[in-house]
């Protein structure tokens, strides 16, 4: 086990605040509108296959 790399010592409170602020940055500009985008384009691509199969409405 001498050659395993060591376990990084406890962020500083410093340290700690910026990750935080980069994670949450992160999660709001990037990975929220992301997966909006993803949701939607699925349920669009539902609705569309579902007329391609059993036509539009009301038919």
């Amino acid at each position: 086990m001498a050659d395993s790399p060591s376990v990084p010592e406890e962020l500083s409170p410093e340290q700690q605040k910026r990750w935080e602020w980069r994670m949450f940055l992160f999660l709001t500009v990037v990975l929220a509108p992301a997966i909006t985008v993803g949701l939607v384009t699925a349920y669009g691509f539902a609705i569309w296959f579902s007329q391609l199969l059993m036509g539009p409405p009301g038919s």
